[in-house]
């Protein structure tokens, strides 16, 4: 069977399944490749060394003026995440980013978080693999070592306590935590500043 370029991308925006054998894969695996060697290029810069901005930018095909992401950092799809405006990303991120990632306009992020987008398939777990988009709203802050499962929506304004690990979506103005993340407390949304 002959597949259109972009296919495997159809697959995952529908939730997949998308299976390794199948010849339209080979697409993802170019676009992984792709991202690893950009990564690896940005991270071997010393820190201090700017033009790893660059790799960056290539690697998400935009200009990163309004996005700050600090290195060491991880991303295997970089086609398939996005940013708004004023987002900062702390060191040790790694975006498992196939199934989509967005993050809205003042998205503060510490050291350590981990995004999956993709889950194996419970009974076909080598070959087969399904996608859920990881979205981050405007002004969400998560702390440090933060995990987020496939699928889950982060709110507005909402706080993800350090070493959480959401499964679920998190509600706007919402303090989350512990494993799986809970809801502690709601944040008084006339408090809170652009």
């Amino acid at each position: 069977m002959d597949y259109t370029p972009g296919y495997v991308y159809e697959l995952m925006e529908k939730g997949g399944p998308t299976d390794v054998r199948e010849p339209y894969f080979k697409e993802a695996v170019s676009e992984m490749m792709r991202a690893r060697k950009l990564c690896t290029i940005a991270n071997a810069k010393m820190p201090d060394d700017e033009s790893y901005v660059s790799d960056l930018e290539e690697l998400f095909g935009r200009k990163l003026d309004d996005v700050r992401i600090l290195t060491p950092f991880i991303c295997d799809f970089g086609n398939r995440v996005k940013f708004g405006k004023n987002v900062f990303i702390n060191h040790s991120a790694i975006l498992s980013a196939s199934g989509g990632i967005e993050f809205g306009d003042g998205v503060c992020i510490a050291p350590g978080l981990r995004i999956a987008s993709i889950n194996h398939d419970f009974n076909e777990r080598h070959t087969k693999y399904t996608y859920g988009k990881v979205t981050i709203k405007k002004n969400a802050w998560l702390g440090m070592n933060v995990t987020v499962c496939p699928g889950v929506t982060i709110g507005e304004y909402a706080v993800v306590a350090a070493g959480a690990v959401v499964t679920k979506d998190v509600p706007d103005f919402a303090v989350v935590g512990g494993v799986p993340a809970k809801v502690i407390k709601m944040l008084d949304p006339s408090e809170q500043k652009e």
